[in-house]
């Protein structure tokens, strides 16, 4: 026997999806623990093997790489340490004259940068901590002052009495010509040894310096934290039964092994949720043959909303974490905080906030009944009747309806003047139009209209709310997968191996440098072959995507384009080019303009296929699911909707073909589809859940 698992840490709930020989999915749930996540993991593991009536040793070893299994992992580590400031120490050594890039930085690092009193958030290494030395390296890569040594050795012996653990290193024009920066990092070697350096140059070579230098540092304070997390979690799969090789998810949508992601830790921030649009694609294929989705994964502390267009899923540079640029390409999951355990509060002025605050694993919902006060999401759900307190999480864990109400009077209703219910309504609504507003910054603002796309819901939370937000868009189709409550753990199980490798060049297309372009090409092929080689993808297994982000003249951000080959060598592929990206532009900006293109970056995307599941696919059966109904529950639906009787149906009982009309509530062991008004739901021939609206 053998398995394949993957895993996704959240900020209240680890995921855990089991994958058997058949293809078959399990999904399992067991709360976070911050103080040791492996600790949540384990738990996580031991659950699963209890209703697979096996040891936990078992259930690892079947998993094993040694046994042909497979275990893929996904956390919140490295996002979670950035938001609380809980990474290493760093110094920084730059180009004299270039101290405070982090500090000047750019307006966008605000969230409004229209407000002149709202400040920045502290640079991500401080000015003390940030070293010069002299050196000038031209932007054509001509050295016009050398490298002055000692300067380097006076940055590195102060950095050590500054007693900084790990050491950045970012020169002006490092990405023309590395050498300056290269020779640092032998000098931090003689002057510290063991003392782990990132040289930007090697890490993220971009043209912009401030998301060079943002990159750089933010990799290396993760160095220390991410190492020291996986040398944790290996030695406690292996002493409980694992043998093998553990992989793990990245922001890039894939899975790389341990060695490649210490390598670069900053490519695990974000990991589970870029695997979320990864799972929505091979379900939207699946369920209604489109490569247009919009996948959106409400779990207990955000939600995150993503797209695939044509089949590719959207990949930004514009990335940022708690106001600091990444750099890095990776997918383009945009998170707000709104989720089960979202905080609800009133202001002074007699207005109701949903989030961002969360109540997170610990203390939880004050319906969890483990000292949370806090009215939320989920306690809201509760009190509205969606939820049933001896069902949840399949009845391993009993909610308090009291502590929920209680919670919601003192904090809610009390100072609006509402009614319990009506005041569990407008936190339900409240977290509804902060989920769908982030749903049109995402589409309607990048030129893509929701109504036309498929939405895949995903996440613990996702199935009350689904309904309320695609009535909202005006959507007419929507699945929700009956592994919707792990569906980044579930993407894990069909993600590739993937590499990013990129390079910065300008080029501009009435005067374009075809040798310079195509040797930065050719190096870029060169790098992603090499990590193809190293993941052991056998060639048959390999691709590897060109592309190019480029922008018109004058502008600020580029468009990410696919070049239809390997590279340009001749003008009616430059051409092509050209016009590929006037294309791109009038998509996203509804306008195209009639001259050259600067072409800034160039993006090597190294993908190696690896075995996934097959689903199953099971006969259609009757329509009526009288089978799995288990009575009727009273849900409120708000102020016009009123009170009503709620068919009640358990998920694992229903089968293909069914037909659930509202108002219905489908209980899953790991989440809950609330059938609203103006929606019904069809069990599909894979178990999944196709909701269609407007009847």
């Amino acid at each position: 026997m053998s398995l394949r698992i993957s895993t996704d840490i959240g900020g209240t709930f680890t995921d855990l999806v089991v994958c058997d020989e058949r293809g078959i999915m399990s999904v399992h749930k067991s709360p976070t623990t911050p103080a040791r996540y492996s600790d949540g993991i384990m738990a996580a593991m031991r659950v699963a093997s209890e209703i697979m009536g096996l040891m936990v040793a078992e259930v690892l070893g079947a998993c094993s790489t040694r046994a042909g299994g497979a275990f893929i992992h996904g956390s919140t580590i490295t996002t979670n340490a950035v938001l609380q400031g809980r990474v290493a120490k760093v110094g920084l050594i730059c180009t004299r004259g270039f101290r405070d890039t982090l500090i000047i930085r750019g307006g966008a690092e605000k969230k409004n940068p229209y407000n002149l009193r709202e400040k920045y958030p502290p640079p991500y290494v401080p000015r003390y901590l940030t070293m010069e030395v002299t050196e000038r390296v031209n932007a054509e890569g001509e050295i016009v002052v050398p490298l002055d040594e000692e300067d380097v050795r006076r940055a590195v012996r102060q950095l050590k009495e500054y007693r900084v653990e790990v050491i950045a290193v970012c020169l002006l024009w490092d990405i023309a010509n590395a050498a300056h920066e290269q020779r640092i990092g032998k000098i931090i070697q003689e002057e510290w040894p063991g003392i782990p350096y990132v040289l930007a140059a090697e890490l993220n070579p971009c043209l912009r310096e401030l998301w060079r230098t943002s990159c750089a540092c933010i990799d290396a304070s993760l160095q220390p934290v991410l190492g020291t997390y996986l040398k944790d979690l290996d030695s406690v799969m292996k002493a409980h039964g694992y043998g093998g090789d553990l992989s793990i998810l990245t922001s890039t949508g894939g899975i790389q092994s341990v060695e490649e992601s210490l390598a670069k830790p900053i490519y695990t921030i974000d990991s589970g949720p870029a695997m979320a649009p990864v799972a929505g694609r091979v379900f939207g294929k699946i369920e209604r043959d489109t490569d247009n989705v919009l996948v959106m994964d409400m779990g207990g502390t955000s939600f995150d909303i993503s797209s695939v267009m044509d089949g590719n899923i959207a990949i930004t540079r514009e990335a940022r974490i708690s106001g600091y640029d990444l750099g890095i390409a990776k997918v383009d999951s945009r998170s707000i905080g709104a989720g089960g355990g979202s905080i609800a509060w009133v202001d002074s002025g007699g207005l109701c906030h949903v989030g961002p605050q969360s109540a997170q694993a610990v203390p939880g919902p004050a319906c969890y009944d483990k000292g949370g006060t806090e009215p939320t999401v989920t306690d809201a759900n509760l009190v509205l009747g969606f939820l049933d307190p001896d069902y949840y999480l399949g009845g391993r864990m009993k909610l308090r309806r009291d502590l929920a109400e209680k919670a919601i009077i003192e904090k809610v209703a009390k100072p609006l003047g509402l009614s319990l219910k009506d005041a569990a309504f407008t936190v339900y609504t409240g977290v509804n139009v902060n989920m769908v507003t982030a749903i049109e910054e995402l589409t309607i603002w990048q030129g893509i209209d929701p109504r036309e796309f498929l939405f895949v819901a995903g996440g613990a939370a996702a199935g009350l709310h689904v309904v309320a937000i695609c009535r909202e868009l005006g959507t007419r189709e929507a699945v929700m997968p009956k592994t919707a409550g792990g569906l980044s753990a579930v993407g894990g199980l069909f993600g590739d191996i993937v590499g990013e490798y990129a390079a910065g060049y300008l080029a501009e297309s009435h005067q374009f440098n075809f040798k310079e372009v195509n040797a930065r090409l050719e190096e870029l092929e060169q790098r992603a072959l090499s990590f193809l080689q190293r993941a052991g993808v056998p060639p048959e297994k390999r691709q590897i995507e060109f592309h190019c982000e480029a922008r018109y003249p004058y502008q600020i951000w580029e468009l990410s384009v696919p070049l239809r080959g390997k590279r340009i060598r001749t003008e009616a592929e430059l051409a092509q080019l050209v016009a590929d990206f006037h294309a791109v532009h009038e998509r996203v900006f509804a306008v195209k303009e009639d001259t050259y293109i600067e072409c800034i970056h160039w993006r090597v995307r190294a993908v190696g296929g690896v075995e996934k599941p097959v689903l199953v696919e099971m006969p259609l059966g009757p329509e009526d699911p009288a089978g799995a109904l288990r009575g009727k529950r009273r849900i409120y639906l708000g102020p016009r909707g009123g009170e009503v009787d709620a068919s009640i149906y358990r998920g694992d009982l229903l089968k293909p073909g069914n037909r659930i009309h509202p108002p219905s509530i489908i209980e899953e062991p790991t989440t809950t589809l609330a059938v609203l008004p103006g929606s019904e739901v069809t069990v599909t021939k894979f178990g999944n859940y196709f909701i269609r609206f407007g009847r």
